[in-house]
């Protein structure tokens, strides 16, 4: 990845509400971790706002940001949407930072 795709990947955790869905997503498979896919963290849309104080309306913007950052995994199952976050992605932002401190 190029730096400018991290830009837009930072740019869409900036917002706290999105990074707080983030980081609720994210607590299945930490970098680190190993999780199989039935290891998934998988939560439904109206899950993600519960204590975020925020339309319903405002958290589903803040998914499909999540989502066209590359940050996050949706399907539909039924009537709900459904959010995850790929291990890989984990990995990869991990793997940023740690090689940065690398180059020179």
């Amino acid at each position: 990845m190029e730096h400018q795709d991290y830009a837009g990947i930072f740019k869409a955790l900036s917002n706290p509400n999105r990074l707080e869905i983030f980081l609720q997503l994210s607590r299945c498979c930490t970098p680190g971790t190993v999780c199989s896919k039935t290891d998934i963290d998988v939560r439904c849309v109206g899950d993600l706002g519960s204590g975020l104080n925020v339309a319903a309306s405002t958290i589903s913007h803040h998914i499909k940001e999540l989502y066209r950052a590359g940050l996050i995994n949706m399907r539909r199952s039924g009537q709900n949407v459904e959010c995850w976050i790929d291990p890989e992605t984990l990995h990869m932002l991990s793997g940023f930072f740690t090689s940065q401190g690398q180059e020179e």
